[in-house]
């Protein structure tokens, strides 16, 4: 008996996404359950399970294809060997020759569509490469990007014919040096929210440095017993959400939104933190983060940055949000000017600690210092508003005492 396997609900207001990988080929067997196809969105991926154990009778829609809910992706037959039955029947009673032909081709390159993705198939087909001498590194075998990659970077055979005349000058032809790649959901989607929130709101930076080094000592000195006590390591990120709610506290503006001619006042602090998924940045949201201790911020932070990297965040997950904080210190970021998220009216970024030279008491010293910057909306937020902020972040940062850290 056939199964569908059908586009499940997406999440509150998205109807379509992109068939981004099949885990499975037509005829392979499959257990109930088994995550059978991803599904990307422009806010997650979703993996969508087999309904039931059997094997793959027809798959409907390739990989990079649109779909929407309630879409048939294939059919799975039920508790049978599927098409991976056929060959073998259609080995042992052979047809004539003659017809023999035409179903092999059409055979061969049914098969060769489903070994080998779209993309290296292009590259294969403008390079001459025969993927036929090629081993795939993809699961099952397929062919990747890199497979034939790989083959055109072998050295090739000494040529027994005199070398060709050289090439005229002028510019090469570079059709077989490029790669065109659809976009994913994600990407178009970051790509529309960056571009609407430059056309939208007036973007404006202020910067600041944080000397690190009284909460680099409160970590060295009380990690151990803040691990054995909470099972997690004491980072940065949790003082500096501890530091932005006490600064939105007392600058509201900074975590409020504009709603045509209203102003919307938060009195809550759901901060969102990007980390890095598996296809590039999101921003999770840490919901009333002024009631969680640090031990419970970085629990949620690292919990956070687990499931993005496997892919098994929730669009709730990703909802919401009044104030952004991001990171690019981890990436080696000396200084950066963040983009809102809308339509929240602040973001800060962080950066990477770097030892400076700094006067203090009237001597210079080596500190560990680290740039923070506050992009703002200027129509809501007066650059006033946005430096005491700034400085109140500073503050806490420096003086980590004031922050509750719940040993």
């Amino acid at each position: 008996m056939a199964v569908e396997l059908k586009v499940p609900p997406l999440g509150e207001s998205i109807t379509e996404a992109v068939v981004g990988k099949w885990n499975k080929k037509q005829g392979e067997s499959v257990s109930a359950d088994e995550p059978l196809v991803v599904l990307e969105t422009d806010k997650v991926t979703i993996d969508v399970p087999a309904p039931a154990a059997g094997s793959i009778a027809s798959i409907a829609f390739k990989e990079g294809d649109k779909v929407r809910v309630g879409d048939v992706l294939g059919t799975i037959e039920a508790g049978g060997a599927g098409a991976g039955a056929s060959p073998a029947v259609a080995a042992a009673t052979p047809a004539p020759a003659q017809a023999a032909a035409p179903v092999s081709a059409a055979a061969a390159q049914a098969g060769a569509d489903t070994r080998i993705t779209p993309t290296a198939k292009k590259m294969a087909e403008e390079n001459r490469v025969d993927v036929g001498q090629l081993k795939g590194s993809g699961t099952g075998g397929r062919i990747m990007k890199e497979d034939v990659q790989g083959q055109l970077n072998r050295p090739a055979a000494a040529p027994s014919a005199p070398p060709a005349p050289a090439a005229p000058s002028g510019p090469r032809p570079n059709a077989a040096r490029e790669e065109r790649v659809r976009m994913t959901p994600l990407r178009k989607r970051v790509a529309e929210r960056l571009l609407q929130a430059q056309s939208n709101a007036a973007l404006l930076t202020t910067f600041n440095e944080v000397d690190m080094g009284e909460v680099m000592a409160l970590r060295k000195k009380y990690n151990d017993k803040f691990q054995a006590k909470h099972g997690v390591k004491l980072g940065f990120m949790s003082f500096f959400i501890r530091a932005s709610v006490e600064a939105l506290k007392a600058f509201p503006q900074i975590n409020a939104e504009i709603d045509g001619e209203d102003v919307i006042f938060k009195h809550y602090y759901d901060i969102g933190v990007a980390v890095s998924g598996s296809r590039g940045l999101v921003v999770p949201v840490v919901r009333d983060a002024d009631k969680l201790s640090l031990a419970d911020l970085e629990k949620t932070v690292g919990d956070y940055g687990g499931r993005a990297r496997n892919d098994k965040l929730t669009m709730a997950d990703l909802t919401g949000g009044t104030f952004t904080i991001t990171n690019g210190g981890i990436f080696g970021s000396m200084l950066s000017t963040p983009i809102l998220n809308p339509p929240q009216t602040g973001i800060l970024g962080m950066h990477n600690i770097v030892e400076r030279p700094v006067a203090r008491d009237g001597q210079v010293v080596i500190r560990p210092i680290m740039y923070i910057a506050l992009t703002y909306d200027h129509r809501l937020v007066d650059g006033r508003e946005a430096v005491q902020f700034l400085v109140r972040v500073k503050e806490c940062i420096e003086d980590p005492e004031r922050l509750l850290l719940d040993i």
